[in-house]
């Protein structure tokens, strides 16, 4: 059956002369629209894509990197870390291989190597004029490391001049223990004021930079005197600040994975012979990842 706009508009042609609707003239229209009010969401934040687990059976594939690993910034809070988010499901029980760096070494024997720092190390790390020791009073470590893809791998260390020595021996039995650590180099500047994306794992010294959640106080790093050993697997943490921020997983020590410190252990055994102090003994804090030379 014809609508009544069908048989309003057939009437109205009739009277104009009896034209065709098709008729080329024109002819008066009725146009209705309706009138909608659009409300603007948020676009939501970029999250982790969780893959398709790999082969198991390919080594290649078992240790490699999720390819959005670094790459989505989290939002900025109070305390100037990022925003905690929970730990994707590639990372809770997390055994990567370190990023392409240095040359890997030619035998499984451990090996180091220490001099002054070159200029082209220098250059790249976060050394600036305002850091609180210079740059003659540090020392370049090159040594081997263990990775969980089950390979040596040659790390780097910018550490003080008076602990190089003694930092390399403590090293040197975590090697021999196949303890695996994902990476070891020099931070570098651009990483350090790069917005935070909850996910770094650098074992590292040297890092010019304030204590986490203090403004206005240099941390141990900043001298050379503190080393930071797989940081996602053994966190930072207290009350509402973690760092890295994506780490919520490794809150749990009771759940045990490899990478992870605890006392006793291989790595908190080679610093205590050294004299160093363990962030996992503090109190009101834990920083599980954190060994320093005069306390702090």
């Amino acid at each position: 059956m014809p609508s009544r706009l069908a048989l309003l508009t057939l009437a109205a042609a009739v009277a104009l002369g009896g034209c065709s609707v098709l008729s080329p003239s024109p002819t008066p229209t009725v146009t209705v629209e309706a009138v909608t009010t659009a409300t603007a969401t948020p676009e939501p934040e970029p999250e982790p894509v969780v893959s398709e687990q790999p082969d198991r059976d390919d080594h290649d594939d078992l240790y490699a990197r999720p390819i959005w690993l670094g790459t989505i910034p989290l939002a900025i809070q109070e305390d100037n870390l990022g925003q905690r988010k929970p730990t994707p499901e590639e990372l809770q029980d997390r055994q990567l291989a370190p990023r392409p760096w240095l040359p890997d070494p030619e035998s499984e024997e451990f090996a180091y190597e220490i001099t002054e720092v070159p200029d082209d190390v220098a250059a790249r790390s976060s050394w600036r004029r305002e850091c609180p020791i210079g740059l003659d009073e540090l020392r370049y470590i090159t040594m081997t490391y263990w990775g969980f893809d089950q390979e040596p791998h040659t790390g780097e260390m910018l550490i003080h001049r008076d602990r190089a020595e003694e930092v390399v021996g403590a090293f040197e039995k975590i090697y021999d223990a196949r303890f695996p650590i994902e990476e070891m180099r020099v931070i570098s500047l651009e990483e350090h004021l790069s917005p935070p994306t909850g996910d770094q794992n650098v074992t590292s010294a040297f890092w010019c930079r304030r204590v986490v959640g203090a403004a206005t106080v240099w941390s141990e790093h900043s001298k050379g005197l503190a080393v930071d050993i797989n940081p996602f697997h053994n966190p930072y943490y207290k009350g509402e600040e973690l760092f890295p921020e994506l780490a919520e997983s490794y809150k749990d020590r009771e759940w045990k994975r490899d990478g992870m410190i605890y006392d006793p252990s291989v790595v908190y055994d080679a610093f205590e012979e050294i004299g160093w102090t363990w962030g996992g003994h503090w109190d009101g804090r834990e920083d599980w990842m954190h060994f320093s030379a005069e306390g702090g």
